[in-house]
């Protein structure tokens, strides 16, 4: 056979116009370590040239500690070591907000309410008193009767409802529950240790969504009617009036009027006054109105 003569190539580890005009790689020198001194013949014994390296490396390592030392006084004395989270971070941390949730999702006004001087007279008749709420309100006859149960709604406040009235409109209307009408008060943590400024139609709005979700069927729908600050019994209040539209098999009412009054008393406990009346009852819708004027402070 015969073999064609190939082009010269590169020699292998160097690109072509990279070669030496000898074809032989340039030599380069080793590095030069600092001499103790004394001439070059310690270069020639591997103990005392390995004693030298190692005295340079161990004097580079102390100049970094040294330095990083500083660097760290330095940051220390000018306060930016303490990053949060830090290592240097000894600041105690902030205290957990421990106000109540009705303070947390309703703070004060900047401008407080103006409240009216002196009260207003307490009107003759039956009373219903509820001394942990802080008032005392109008008391109906039959078929009202006394409140003997104690209903916690299931929203964000869990206001306990212990003191009113009701009466049992739809008896077992399923197995074991009866349905009512009713009158009854509570109290609701507001303000914050011994502050007296209420946000009203904040309050207001989270006690009534709160009753919505707690106390009426599922898929129940609102139809505002009438949401408003006024005075009861000389303290700022809101009163907040709706009707409720539902339907439960086993269950007549298919509606049900409310009223709910937020009464703002000075203290850290604003009171409630919560009115629902079903619509097979309608001849009490009165009560809705009347119920909240009566309202006055212990």
């Amino acid at each position: 056979m015969q073999r064609t003569a190939e082009p010269p190539r590169a020699a292998p580890g160097y690109r072509s116009g990279r070669v030496s005009g000898t074809g032989v790689p340039p030599v380069v020198p080793p590095p030069s370590w600092p001499s103790g001194g004394g001439g070059g013949g310690d270069d020639d014994d591997p103990v005392k040239r390995n004693k030298r390296i190692l005295k340079v490396l161990s004097g580079s390592a102390v100049a970094v500690v040294l330095i990083g030392l500083v660097v760290i006084l330095v940051s220390v004395m000018t306060g930016n070591a303490t990053t949060p989270g830090g290592l240097f971070d000894n600041r105690a941390k902030g205290p957990s907000d421990t106000r109540p949730e009705l303070a947390r999702r309703c703070p004060p006004p900047t401008i407080p309410p103006e409240v009216p001087p002196g009260g207003a007279d307490v009107p003759p008749g039956p009373r219903t008193t509820d001394p942990e709420a802080g008032i005392s309100y109008k008391e109906y006859g039959d078929p009202w009767q006394p409140w003997d149960a104690a209903w916690v709604d299931r929203g964000e406040l869990k206001v306990t409802y212990q003191i009113g009235q009701h009466f049992v409109t739809e008896p077992d209307y399923v197995a074991g529950s009866d349905y009512h009408a009713t009158i009854l008060s509570g109290h609701v943590p507001a303000t914050v240790n011994d502050g007296s400024v209420l946000d009203l139609k904040c309050a207001g709005d989270q006690i009534a969504a709160d009753v919505r979700i707690s106390f009426y069927p599922k898929n129940n729908e609102l139809e505002p009617i009438s949401a408003k600050d006024l005075t009861l019994g000389g303290r700022p209040a809101r009163l907040i009036k709706f009707r409720l539209h539902f339907s439960q098999p086993g269950l007549k009412a298919k509606s049900e009027l409310v009223s709910i009054a937020l009464i703002d008393l000075g203290k850290p406990e604003a009171a409630i006054l919560y009115v629902s009346i079903p619509d097979t009852h309608r001849q009490f819708d009165y009560i809705a109105d009347e119920a909240p004027e009566s309202v006055r402070p212990l």
